[in-house]
């Protein structure tokens, strides 16, 4: 199977493009590297095309089978609303618009955010309300996604809702980099973990590996559908700094700031999976716990802390 991997240089790309040669698959990545680093893609060695989404000539990939779109921008406090709409909706009406066309099969990454301020746990018809301008981003490339799903029934279209994604290759993100990773850093450079007060704040933190998972099995989905895509636990940052201080080998008290973004911040989300085992059979193979343990070996085995 012939794949791309849109913003493959990026985070959650990275690794899918590096999973997916493991497995065998013939691929390519296109991203622009505006975000994405090419240190991510270090033991890749498929094609990479660096271009935008908004101007590559697609028809150069007709005979992709698949497609994996996770190109975005996906800092949160962006407030260019038009950059916004124009690379994350626009980008991916081209996307979609060229699968449908070719019969090629299309997964992207959406959002938890889409969910605003929803009680939790988040099921996927509590969706609609988003609380900025990119969670508004992502909720309209899911109504888009839904009419062609209806309109088309026979496409093959998956929609992503990450939820609090953590894990290798993320370190390039800088500040919209997870909870995991900026407290981390901070223990290792000997400093109290900064959090909001009172630390109980809770969010549903998914180990990257498990998005890898999901997006495979969405391959094989059993019908076109949007589905979360989280770690179905709710997990509070005081806990983050617990199991930190586990798995490091500190003892660092937090230390309690104010909440900047309290406007329109998620105090609560906790992905619904029902319909993610419905349609993919998806069930998450890394609790919390365990998947800080595998990535601070892999931080520790990279010199990244």
């Amino acid at each position: 199977m012939n794949v791309m991997i849109t913003g493959g240089a990026g985070f959650i790309g990275s690794n899918i493009a590096l999973e997916l040669q493991d497995k065998g698959y013939d691929t390519v990545v296109l991203d622009d590297f505006s975000s994405g680093n090419f240190k991510n893609l270090l033991g890749y060695e498929g094609d990479v095309v660096s271009d935008s989404i908004l101007d590559v000539d697609l028809d150069r990939f007709k005979d992709i089978d698949a497609i994996f779109h996770e190109a975005a921008i996906t800092d949160t406090t962006v407030s260019n609303q038009k950059l916004m709409m124009q690379i994350n909706t626009e980008g991916f009406r081209r996307l979609l618009d060229f699968s449908v066309e070719n019969d090629i099969k299309f997964i992207y990454a959406s959002s938890a955010a889409t969910y605003g301020d929803a009680e939790s746990p988040q099921k996927e018809e509590y969706a609609g309300r988003p609380n900025n301008i990119y969670g508004f981003s992502k909720w309209i490339c899911d109504c888009m996604a839904k009419k062609y799903m209806e309109k088309y029934p026979d496409s093959h279209i998956v929609g992503l809702r990450y939820f609090n994604v953590f894990g290798p290759r993320e370190q390039y993100k800088g500040k919209m980099a997870s909870m995991v990773w900026q407290l981390a850093k901070q223990m290792v450079e000997g400093k109290n973990p900064r959090i909001f007060k009172w630390g109980e704040q809770k969010r549903d933190q998914v180990y990257v590996k498990n998005i890898v998972q999901i997006n495979l099995l969405a391959l094989d989905a059993k019908e076109s559908c949007i589905v979360n895509a989280g770690s179905g636990n709710a997990v509070s940052f005081n806990h983050i700094i617990e199991v930190l201080n586990d798995v490091l080998g500190f003892d660092y008290e937090p230390e309690y700031i104010d909440n900047p973004y309290e406007e329109f911040y998620q105090d609560f989300t906790q992905a619904d999976l029902t319909n993610a085992k419905k349609y993919l059979d998806y069930e998450p193979k890394w609790n919390f716990e365990d998947g800080v343990k595998d990535y601070v070996e892999w931080l520790k085995e990279n010199r990244y802390i």
